[in-house]
Formats: structure tokens, C-alpha cells, sequence
């Protein structure tokens, strides 16, 4: 069973339609890359996996929970939000605490779990420092760690790395690469390609609401540079232009009409 498999997930908001008809089947123990231009549905797309909104139609299941059924899901998952939800008078390891009671884990064992995770991230924080004098990296290590602390099956990360100096984006990375080796399933959500290109096993584009190209990182590149590109950033131009003679989207999207609409802002 895939650890993520949505059929035709489509959200409306009144007449706008924010995500047409998406199927995805991810394995465990992949990472995949959720690339998308500014409004293409990204969000809305994982907040429908986390169970946080209602699909207008289709169908998704999660870690082998459906996603309506909150109850079931809410253990198998973990997800963080671009702007993750901190308590600033908190410290951090009341912030885990927190979460872990939430979750049914021990204030010891959440405290523990917790020194662990600090250390592998390199966040050197005291027991009386509040979150409201961290930094935006110090924060989003925080927000890490109280995704992962119960070890969900399957791990949503919507921008992790904003905010983080290149040293700490590249523990990260790491920790996001190991997640998968140990089987835990990542979803990921970012605009800074090297994350997707490092550690991706597998790649799906969004535009405006549509799945408009899918593959490992190396093929869409390669689908890139046929058309006389290179780049996973030529992939995402390719598929996502508004020109049908410039896109390099499979026949099979343009026969679905999944194809690309019109231009919009890169945010991959």
C-alpha cells in the first residue's frame, strides 16, 4: 500500500478551483518533491493529505488512514506548516513538551527525545530560553522537531528550510534524507531547488491546480534537456510555460487536460 494515495482530490473555494482532479501515489520511505508556482494549490493540496481540510471530491488516504477520518490519521502524520504554530513565551523543550502531551508522549520522554533531536539539528538551547528571542533558523529547528517527535509514518514539511544559514539547510537536508532511509515517507514543499535535487527520490509539479509533470529529479532534467535545457529549474519553465510548443508535459497530461493555462510567478 502506498503511504500516500490520493485519487482525483479536488478543493473549491465557492467558483474557484484550487486543486483539479489530483492523484498521487507516493511509497514509503520516499521523499517527494511538491514543486508549484505562487497559487497552484500546494497548500491546500497538503493540508487536504493532513486532514485539515475537506475535499470538495475525491479521495486520499494517508498512512493507510483515510484523511477525513482525523482520529485515525493524526497519529500516522506529521506536519509543518510555513509558518509553523510556536508558543514565543514557551522554551523549546516546553514547546516539545507540549506536543508530546498533546500526543500522549511523557514530558521525560518528549524532554529526551527532544535533547536528541536539538543536538542532530545543532540547536544549542538552554532549559530557561524562551522561543520568543530565537532566530527564524532556531525556530524552524524547533518546528522540526516537534513534527517528528512522536515518529509519524509520514512527515509533511512545507518550506523547512526558510530561514536557515547553508550549514544548517544542509543538516537538514540530511535529516530529511535519513527520515526516508529509515522508511518514514516525506512530503515536501519547498522554492529552494537544491533541497528537492539533493534529496528528492521522486518530483511532482503543480500548476494551477493540475499534476502537470512527475518524475525523479534526473528525469525531468533530462525531459529538460531535450528541449534544450539542463536544470531542474528548466524542468519547472518547461512544463509550467504557456506556450504549448515550449512545454515539455507528457501527452498524456495535454490528453487529460491537465496541460498549463497561463504564466504565474516562480515559487518552486
Amino acid at each position: 500500500m502506498p503511504a500516500i494515495d490520493a485519487s482525483d482530490l479536488t478543493k473549491r473555494y465557492g467558483d474557484t478551483l484550487a486543486v483539479d482532479g489530483l492523484s498521487l501515489s507516493v511509497p514509503e520511505g520516499t521523499v517527494y518533491g511538491f514543486l508549484g508556482s505562487n497559487g497552484a494549490g500546494k497548500t491546500t493540496t497538503m493540508r487536504m493529505l493532513t486532514g485539515l481540510s475537506k475535499p470538495t471530491a475525491g479521495t486520499a488516504a494517508v498512512g493507510g488512514a483515510v484523511v477525513t477520518d482525523r482520529a485515525a490519521l493524526r497519529p500516522r502524520i506529521g506536519y509543518m506548516p510555513e509558518e509553523p504554530p510556536l508558543y514565543d513565551q514557551a522554551t523549546a523543550f516546553e514547546q516539545l513538551e507540549y506536543v508530546g502531551g498533546l500526543r500522549g508522549i511523557d514530558a521525560e520522554t518528549a524532554r529526551a527525545r527532544g535533547e536528541e533531536l536539538f543536538e542532530a539539528l545543532g540547536l544549542d538551547v538552554g532549559p530557561a530560553d524562551r522561543i520568543d528571542d530565537f532566530s527564524k533558523g532556531m525556530r524552524q529547528k524547533v518546528a522540526y522537531a516537534q513534527t517528528v517527535l512522536h515518529d509519524p509514518a509520514v512527515v509533511f514539511l512545507d518550506e523547512p528550510t526558510s530561514g536557515l544559514d547553508p550549514r544548517a539547510a544542509r543538516t537538514l537536508r540530511d535529516r530529511i534524507r535519513r527520515l526516508a532511509d529509515e522508511g518514514t515517507t516525506v512530503f515536501l514543499s519547498t522554492h529552494i531547488l537544491p533541497v528537492v535535487e539533493e534529496a528528492a527520490d521522486a518530483v511532482g509539479i503543480l500548476y494551477e491546480g493540475s499534476l502537470v509533470a512527475e518524475g525523479s529529479p534526473d528525469e525531468l532534467v533530462a525531459r529538460a534537456e531535450a528541449g534544450e535545457g539542463g536544470t531542474l529549474e528548466d524542468a519547472f519553465l518547461d512544463v509550467t510555460s504557456s506556450d504549448p510548443t515550449q512545454s515539455g508535459r507528457s501527452d498524456e497530461a495535454t490528453e487529460n487536460g491537465n496541460g498549463p493555462r497561463e504564466e504565474s510567478t516562480l515559487d518552486v
